[in-house]
């Protein structure tokens, strides 16, 4: 899959795909949608629940994700087991072009950048006392996760347009049976179909402020 690094209007870098045409973060800033999706409404607020937060990623990506929760484990002293989904992993050289050293401005975080992608697949590593990593090299249809193994689902595919098979209600209900009771998912996207299927799996859907150029994102929540 052929893979172009762009430049999104907050300075931070994303990638485009010509074959979906899409990129793999919000053009009006990556690392502002990433730190309101996924850190600021799911994150933080899970950490008003429980010390330790087990979450699963879907899309891996760039890193960008995993890096920001690092950083926030880092201030904090909080606690995150990291499972992460990817079915096409970025080669280190992609990774060496992404330039994130442009907008990251922690020395400290930046050293684990590397780390994160380096590391090897289908095996827990701590990357630091307070950062457990698993990247897991498939897709989330063929992932069979445990029942109530996580308390936060950052859902980071691309958008329902271009991969449908991703957003459908069997997914959402696999996603749901995963979360412990009173965890969450979190994700961008605002459509009214896959707030539906939310709804048809049990969650409690709640639409949020959404990112800088993007009026909603949504919130899922299982019942305690």
């Amino acid at each position: 899959m052929a893979l172009e690094v762009r430049q999104t209007r907050d300075g931070s870098t994303t990638l485009f795909v010509p074959e979906l045409n899409e990129h793999y973060h919000s053009v009006h800033g990556a690392l502002q949608e990433s730190l309101h999706v996924f850190i600021k409404m799911g994150l933080e607020d899970a950490l008003t629940r429980t010390a330790t937060v087990r979450i699963l990623e879907v899309g891996f990506g760039t890193g960008l994700n995993a890096l920001l929760t690092l950083q926030h484990t880092l201030a904090t002293k909080a606690e995150v087991v990291y499972d992460t989904l990817e079915k096409y992993p970025l080669s280190m050289e992609m990774v060496n072009q992404l330039g994130f050293d442009k907008f990251i401005l922690n020395p400290e975080l930046l050293d684990f950048f590397t780390p994160l992608h380096a590391e090897p697949w289908e095996q827990p590593v701590a990357i630091t006392p307070q950062f457990m990593l698993r990247k897991l090299e498939t897709d989330l249809e063929a992932f069979a996760p445990a029942p109530e193994s996580y308390n936060l689902v950052y859902f980071d595919a691309f958008a329902p347009e271009k991969q449908p098979h991703l957003w459908t209600d069997a997914i959402f209900q696999k996603m749901y049976d995963a979360l412990a009771p009173g965890g969450t998912l979190v994700t961008y996207c605002a459509k009214g179909s896959f707030k539906r299927s939310l709804k048809a799996a049990g969650f409690k859907v709640e639409a949020l402020p959404g990112p800088p150029g993007k009026r909603e994102m949504t919130r899922g929540g299982k019942p305690t």
